[in-house]
């Protein structure tokens, strides 16, 4: 039987923050967030509509299959709630399919507004497992829902995630190629099994990429972002990785890792150092290997998603 509420919530309006996952060793269990965001206010109404502007507004307005709608209702349902078709306005500034973690923020999406106009009064612990489970891993689910920089596990249907708010000031560049790439795609070129080697090398990469973060120290950045998991059986299917890789070193530039499964790359940068010529030099490398990016200055986000009435 399912619940009617007893009187309609006011209109909800989201702030979601774009996430990399991964971040080199830190593969299926650490996350960032940064500055770019996905806006969303949904509101009562006679039946769905979606208004949409910023990047990728066909596949944002389209509301068949739409991530956000299909994960509001599935959530109503099954917690026997009663659906209320909703009018959404959407203003989206992350790249779709490209590694920056739009799914998971779209999933959020749903599941916030669920509980909002279901009324089912759920915490961020329950939200996010209930996210990390629909994405089937935490990470981008934890960054997208805290912010800045999180850490997360999943074992069955626990799921646990802890924030960690880095030290100091975190310039990141973002480089966007025009083709998505699937993270099923993704998934398929890993191997099933690592060696011993390689799976102590990315514990204790891991393990100083955590410290750098904690401790402010981005001198430890270039060893701590190698990874043997899975960047080096993505990069075929991500070409920007390998040209980008070899600035790292480079006056500013302290590392590069795929953002999330790729095809997207983050650069994390010298905060003394001016990001004009980064860009510069970025762009020059990129078209002397005759590929071609988007380049997006953010950092990372110590905010994750932000709630307000409409």
């Amino acid at each position: 039987m399912k619940v009617k509420n007893k009187k309609k919530p006011r209109g909800l309006t989201l702030s979601l923050p774009a996430t990399s996952a991964n971040l080199g060793p830190g593969f299926d269990a650490a996350a960032l967030a940064f500055d770019l965001d996905f806006q969303i206010t949904a509101k009562p109404a006679q039946k769905y509509s979606i208004q949409a502007t910023g990047r990728d507004t066909a596949i944002c307005a389209e509301l068949k299959n739409n991530l956000i709608v299909r994960t509001y209702e599935d959530i109503l349902q099954s917690n026997e709630r009663e659906i209320q078709p909703l009018s959404l306005r959407i203003k989206n500034r992350i790249p779709i399919g490209k590694g920056c973690g739009s799914s998971a923020a779209a999933r959020l999406a749903g599941i916030a507004f669920a509980v909002h106009f279901g009324q089912l009064g759920w915490g961020d612990e329950e939200i996010i497992a209930e996210a990390s489970r629909l994405e089937h891993h935490p990470d981008n689910a934890a960054a997208c829902w805290l912010g800045g920089v999180a850490v997360a596990r999943m074992a069955e249907d626990e799921v646990q995630a802890v924030k960690i708010t880095p030290k100091g000031k975190w310039p990141l560049l973002l480089a966007v190629p025009g083709e998505e790439l699937a993270t099923e795609e993704a998934r398929r070129v890993l191997p099933a099994t690592y060696s011993r080697a390689d799976a102590v090398a990315n514990i204790q990469n891991s393990m100083l990429l955590l410290a750098s973060f904690m401790q402010g120290r981005r001198d430890l950045l270039k060893n701590a972002l190698e990874d043997r998991i899975h960047q080096p059986y993505r990069a075929p299917l991500c070409p920007l990785l390998p040209a980008l890789q070899s600035l790292t070193g480079e006056r500013g530039i302290l590392g590069a890792v795929l953002s999330g499964a790729g095809p997207s790359v983050l650069l994390f940068l010298d905060p003394g150092v001016p990001v004009a010529g980064i860009r510069r030099r970025v762009g020059d490398c990129l078209k002397a290997r005759g590929l071609k990016a988007e380049l997006l200055s953010t950092a990372i986000a110590m905010q994750g998603t932000t709630r307000k009435s409409a």
